[in-house]
């Protein structure tokens, strides 16, 4: 059984996120970015959030051996894009850090969300806490796209493939690695703005499990 996804939403409803509120920077095009996944050799394989920046007090987060989160291509070269998406790919193992650890009042969720999608990423932890499940295997993250609207806010769209992630039990330890109807592929429109101390935390977070764009 494929992970459970967090805001699910219509994706139509992402242009909510994705809205520019006023522009001080030119805006690139996270649509054409996002338009492909990246196949092949060709993909880059970094991981920017295996070794979190000390800056601005920024919580540690250690994953289990068992759960691994890969990004790719998640460097554009970019000072300003490089740095939301390393804070959004810190953001999203913070959370799955705080459904190994089975707390949804985790400093490092706290530390990388805000506003409503800090009160969903709880709730999906806490879902997972109350069910006495958890998560194993590993992720992808690929096809990042950025829009920057202003020096203190952005959308940013990516694609997940969780074919070999899976819930499991905490008691047992055993992975539910049963067929699931759903596909593996999802895709996720996040709305960040950066904080006093230079940290993008995340504020909105939509998702479309099954969209043709995150097909690779």
């Amino acid at each position: 059984m494929n992970r459970r996804t967090l805001s699910l939403a219509l994706a139509t409803a992402a242009t909510l996120v994705l809205s520019a509120c006023g522009t001080d920077e030119a805006p690139s095009s996270a649509k054409d970015t996002i338009e492909g996944a990246e196949k092949g050799e060709s993909a880059q394989k970094e991981s920017p959030s295996a070794e979190p920046s000390k800056a601005a007090g920024r919580p540690e987060i250690k994953l289990p051996d068992d759960v691994d989160n890969v990004f790719e291509g998640w460097k554009t070269g970019d000072k300003t894009k490089d740095a939301i998406l390393a804070d959004v790919s810190h953001g999203i193992n913070a959370t799955d850090y705080a459904i190994t650890q089975a707390d949804p009042e985790l400093e490092a969720v706290k530390f990388y969300h805000q506003g409503q999608a800090l009160v969903e990423a709880q709730d999906w932890i806490l879902g997972y806490k109350k069910d006495g499940l958890s998560i194993t295997g590993t992720v992808r993250f690929y096809s990042p796209g950025i829009e920057v609207f202003s020096k203190n806010s952005a959308g940013v769209t990516y694609c997940s493939d969780e074919s070999k992630g899976y819930v499991k039990d905490r008691e047992t330890g055993k992975a539910d690695k049963s067929d699931s109807s759903d596909s593996s592929h999802i895709l996720y429109s996040a709305r960040v703005e950066r904080t006093a101390t230079g940290v993008w935390q995340t504020t909105e977070l939509l998702s479309e499990r099954g969209n043709a764009k995150c097909v690779s």
